[in-house]
């Protein structure tokens, strides 16, 4: 059931201004960023092709070994060039981009990360991963930057724009332009101390720009942003997200259309965004959704034994196709220039990228 009422004056998102000086002080600090080009000519890590246990799946890769089998890191979010660009591309490379967030180990919490892969040879994917940081200002005025706490449950990345859900929170929004190189660091702490700037270890990091804050008029729930894809094939593209519910919680959907000149939700002149569309009618257990000409393809798991399924159709009138998905699957995204849709999944030795043809799914 659409929520006219909820989407225009209850439930919203609320851009937070530009952290422009900040970001710049940090990037200028390490020498300047180098973009999405940078990590795309130092890609350090191999994926393999395999067959994905999944009758869905046509197409499937696995992460390297280390990846493979992370207790800290859990992949969650997916996008692709085709999201970012008409024809599907960036600079003449097919590129994926996911999401993962830290689990608290040995009592350090590394955030969240995006790790970028070049598909342009399937037989030889390669990929690396980028931290997403939040550089401030200390009490001193001196610089330093902190992890950016997100479980990153879905990525939309449009133009030079990636935004990123953070549940309750709502949206982090990074440009990849901003991506900057750190010398050799510790990978243990993070911080910056007598100009000695240290990230965990990692080579590249991209730090947030703004936040889209989730709000809520008295007496409504606020809605939980648990995942999010793009859909191209509405005019303007739309950002869409919607909440993991179980035992009773809601299960709410929302599109929020995206301005096409610069890749932003658009917004009222003090920042307040209004859904263009909520709706209260998902199902229970939502780990992603994309649309494509109307029509809502909807991912749910049950836990780290079961195959997991795709549910079909429109809000409200949506059909399960049970089984056809890996244990864990989690957001998804559609690829128009392939027609397919792209997927992942999150258990430790059983974690896969993967492409199902989106003609068998209307069967």
């Amino acid at each position: 059931m659409n929520s006219p009422g909820q989407s225009r004056g209850g439930l919203h998102l609320l851009r937070t201004d530009d952290r422009l000086a900040e970001v710049d002080a940090f990037t200028d600090l390490l020498g300047g960023p180098v973009g999405l080009a940078g990590v795309l000519g130092d890609l350090n890590r191999a994926a393999t092709r395999v067959r994905v246990p999944a009758p869905a799946a046509e197409w499937g890769m696995r992460w390297d070994h280390e990846d493979m089998v992370s207790k800290r890191w859990w992949p969650q979010g997916i996008t692709t060039s085709a999201d970012a660009s008409a024809d599907g591309l960036i600079d003449g490379r097919a590129v994926l981009i996911t999401s993962s967030y830290s689990h608290d180990l040995d009592g350090l919490h590394k955030g969240a990360r995006l790790s970028v892969f070049d598909l342009s040879d399937p037989t030889a994917i390669r990929y690396r991963h980028v931290l997403l940081v939040e550089p401030f200002v200390s009490g001193d005025g001196s610089v330093d930057v902190r992890p950016v706490k997100l479980h990153a449950g879905g990525i939309v990345w449009h133009g030079d724009h990636v935004h990123v859900a953070g549940t309750a929170r709502g949206f982090s929004s990074f440009r990849l332009d901003d991506i900057v190189p750190v010398p050799a660091n510790d990978g243990t702490r993070i911080g910056i101390r007598g100009g000695r700037v240290d990230v965990f270890g990692y080579r590249y990091v991209v730090p947030v720009r703004f936040t889209y804050d989730a709000r809520a008029a008295r007496g409504l729930t606020r809605m939980r942003y648990s995942f999010a894809s793009l859909d191209r094939s509405s005019t303007p593209h739309a950002l869409v997200a919607g909440e993991y519910g179980r035992d009773g919680q809601t299960s709410r959907l929302v599109r929020y259309e995206v301005d096409p000149v610069t890749s932003l939700l658009r917004a009222d002149e003090d920042g307040t965004c209004h859904p263009a569309e909520l709706l209260d009618d998902g199902v229970p257990g939502m780990q992603g959704a994309a649309v494509v000409d109307g029509t809502w393809f909807v991912t749910t798991s049950r836990g780290r034994f079961r195959l997991g399924s795709v549910w079909v159709g429109r809000p409200g009138r949506l059909v399960e196709r049970r089984h056809q998905l890996p244990v864990g699957p989690e957001d998804i995204t559609y690829w128009p220039q392939r027609d397919q849709l792209w997927s992942l999944s999150e258990y430790p030795h059983a974690r896969f990228v993967f492409a199902m043809p989106r003609g068998r799914l209307l069967r």
